[in-house]
């Protein structure tokens, strides 16, 4: 029998990837669970397993070219003896490539990841950052309970098995970052000089973010801005930096910690009303250095302590640059923060991402004149916020009580962040 390799659906979002490089060639054996190739899909760098035993015989996408989701890629055959009878299904394909070529009863991979992602035959699931973690640090995969998606375990669930991830300090110091600005993100490189007069092409990234943007434009939403005192938070910042504590991290905590409070803040829209999410996952835009941004997520950030929450996004962050992100790290946000302060930007205005209910857009933080309840001139550091919020869902009294407990929380109960 002859089957198909197609292009997967490595996100919701995603409409077509391109192949990054193929792991087998032509004519090379094939096991049911082993990575055959590595696809880029609007986010990150994925490896392909295949669903089948048999043999690479035909790849009909080569290595640097795209193909839309659910589009044969490639032909597995089952024996030797059908690797030329698969070369002749490529050439039929090549030469009507809208003719379906796949045997009637095979289905495209799941949409929500590239591999199947239960137990198939006593074969254990897992991403393959998850099977390299657990072969460094010795853990038996078969004794784990996957909390990815449809229960795929993930290298966040083979750390926490080995007691690794914890709440005690991590001896891990970061770099310093400017104490008057709650860094998001390293600062991406900006480059010096651009193909002027040449048109070029998106990248698949940028393809994506292009493509969501367009749908958010379409969701009615509404903004409202506050400006919040941050001395007391560079303060904790400034005790808490040797320990490895982020500025993005008590940023995304104190956030979090917020929403907690505001169930509706942290809700979407769906057509069948109001989705009011179980956990509170945190996404914090990135540039990435060759365009495009992505948005690594804190899961359940107002569950984890500030310092596992710094070591959770110094890894995101490292992962994300070099597109190893699995699907989940970063299509699971419920509210999202956008950070422009590291290049001086006072206020902005940042776009809703699909499938959520609001988003926040983070300015510098500056020294300003202010008069105090008695009447006299001081200096205080502040920031200015901005809620961009889906009027389906949250309303403007909901979007102004929640930007006054995150601002009451940084001013006067910023210690709670690290209890």
């Amino acid at each position: 029998m002859i089957r198909d390799i197609f292009m997967p659906a490595l996100s919701s979002t995603m409409t077509e990837g391109k192949i990054v490089s193929w792991v087998k060639s032509p004519g090379e054996k094939v096991s049911k669970g082993e990575t055959v190739l590595v696809v880029e899909s609007d986010k990150a760098d994925m490896d392909v397993e295949s669903f089948y035993d048999g043999y690479l015989a035909v790849i009909l996408v080569e290595a640097g070219q795209e193909a839309p989701v659910g589009e044969a890629i490639a032909y597995i055959a089952e024996t030797e003896a059908e690797i030329e009878l698969a070369k002749a299904q490529g050439k039929t394909a090549a030469a009507a490539p809208s003719k379906p070529v796949e045997t009637p009863e095979i289905a495209p991979p799941p949409v929500s990841i590239p591999v199947a992602a239960v137990k198939d035959n006593g074969r254990l699931v897992a991403s393959p950052r998850a099977k390299k973690l657990a072969k460094e640090l010795k853990v038996d995969l078969k004794t784990l309970v996957g909390s990815g998606p449809h229960g795929r375990i993930t290298a966040e669930d083979v750390e926490k098995s080995t007691g690794k991830v914890s709440t005690a300090p991590a001896p891990v110091i970061t770099p310093p970052q400017p104490v008057s600005v709650p860094v998001a993100a390293p600062k991406a490189p900006i480059p010096t000089s651009a193909p002027v007069g040449r048109t070029v092409p998106l990248t698949t990234l940028q393809k994506a973010v292009a493509q969501n943007m367009s749908v958010s434009l379409q969701v009615p939403t509404f903004q409202v801005g506050y400006t919040i005192t941050t001395d007391p938070l560079d303060q904790l910042y400034q005790q808490l930096k040797s320990k490895g504590v982020t500025m993005t991290a008590l940023l995304a905590k104190a956030v979090a910690n917020t929403l907690a409070k505001h169930p509706i803040v942290n809700a979407c829209y769906s057509d069948a009303g109001i989705q009011y999410h179980g956990a509170i996952n945190v996404a914090v835009a990135v540039a990435m250095p060759d365009g495009g941004l992505i948005t690594p997520v804190l899961r359940s950030a107002n569950q984890m302590d500030i310092y596992s929450l710094s070591r959770s996004w110094k890894d995101l962050v490292d992962r994300a640059r070099s597109k190893q992100l699995q699907p989940e790290e970063y299509n699971s946000g419920t509210f999202t923060i956008s950070n422009l302060g590291m290049f001086g930007v006072d206020r902005f205005t940042a776009i809703l991402p699909p499938n959520q209910g609001a988003i926040l857009a983070v300015g510098a933080s500056r020294p300003q004149i202010v008069v105090n309840k008695d009447g006299l001139f001081g200096v205080q550091k502040q920031m200015t916020v901005n809620l961009t919020s889906d009027h389906r869902v949250i309303y403007g009294a909901d979007a102004a009580s929640f930007l006054q407990d995150l601002a009451k929380l940084i001013e006067t109960e910023v210690q709670s962040l690290t209890m």
